[in-house]
């Protein structure tokens, strides 16, 4: 992703694994369980979610929703088949839930068969239109698919359905901007900022803000304190600490905050625009296959004065 005033990639602010929590009329100690399950998952602690679920689902065994997160267990360690497996038995227990619709697409999103997750999504949205989950990543396909106008509906919907959860923000400050929208993606970001100050996604969005903005120093401080306080960003966050030191000519150390993004994610954008732009300063050949690499990512991916 890039500083606000920039288009980029939407990065690690949706979650295709996102969990759901219960408020249905079950075994308080079932209910209780399965939600400390989905916290565990969500902090990628799969033993803790794993042992949560199961004894949620001793208390009931025909609790679709804690059905559902073990199956986005299962997906989260690659187990796919027996993913599917529970996916499909909590449907054939409650198909009118909206959760057992989302884990199939949420299966369907990490094989990559990306007509059947929007399907699936669109399934969960059509039982309950408020069921966040669904709403996000249907968004986040949506976006990295390139149809912008429709993310943007969704990401809008997210935000008046959800005001308190920045992702929703942060995705729509992401859609307006690939959009070329720049003053509606401000006027986005601000009202994130007053709805949800410490969400990470924005903290990103507001720390990349300083950078397009000249103000480095502040810029690779926030950078930095999101690196410790949130790992699931570090991918992102080196990718723009290389386009930091880049900045101030830096080349070795850009290098070395380039590598360490796509050593976490091999496809992380701003890395691999960074990555592009120092070989080709430093007159390396493969400077050529990197600046492919950054083009086959689509039009509008970075832009503003990080372009050159």
């Amino acid at each position: 992703m890039r500083r606000w005033l920039l288009s980029l990639l939407l990065g690690p602010l949706l979650n295709p694994l996102l969990a759901c929590s219960s408020a249905v009329p079950l075994p308080p100690r079932a209910v209780e369980l399965n939600r400390l399950g989905a916290e565990a998952l969500e902090q990628g602690d799969l033993g803790a979610a794993e042992a949560r679920l199961a004894l949620a689902l001793e208390f009931h065994p025909r609790f679709v929703e804690a059905l559902v997160n073990l199956g986005l267990v299962e997906l989260s360690r690659g187990n796919h088949e027996r993913a599917r497996a529970l996916f499909l038995r909590a449907r054939s227990l409650n198909e009118h839930l909206p959760h057992p619709h989302h884990g199939l697409g949420a299966l369907a999103h990490r094989q990559l068969r990306l007509r059947d997750a929007d399907e699936h999504y669109r399934r969960a949205l059509k039982v309950d239109p408020g069921f966040l989950p669904a709403r996000a990543n249907l968004g986040r396909l949506l976006f990295d698919a390139g149809s912008l106008d429709e993310a943007r509906v969704q990401f809008s919907r997210l935000v008046e359905a959800s005001p308190g959860d920045g992702r929703g923000h942060a995705g729509l400050v992401e859609t307006l901007l690939r959009l070329g929208r720049r003053d509606d993606a401000r006027e986005a970001l601000e009202r994130g900022r007053q709805r949800c100050p410490d969400a990470p996604a924005l903290r990103l969005l507001i720390a990349r803000q300083h950078l397009e903005e000249g103000r480095l120093a502040e810029g690779q401080g926030a950078l930095e304190r999101l690196a410790l306080e949130h790992h699931d960003l570090l991918p992102s966050v080196h990718g723009w600490l290389a386009l930091l030191w880049l900045a101030r000519g830096d080349l070795p150390e850009a290098q070395r905050q380039a590598t360490r993004a796509l050593e976490l994610d091999q496809h992380e954008p701003v890395a691999t625009y960074a990555m592009a732009q120092l070989l080709e300063a430093r007159g390396a050949p493969e400077a050529a296959a990197w600046k492919r690499r950054v083009e086959q990512a689509g039009p509008g991916v970075v832009a503003g004065p990080w372009r050159r």
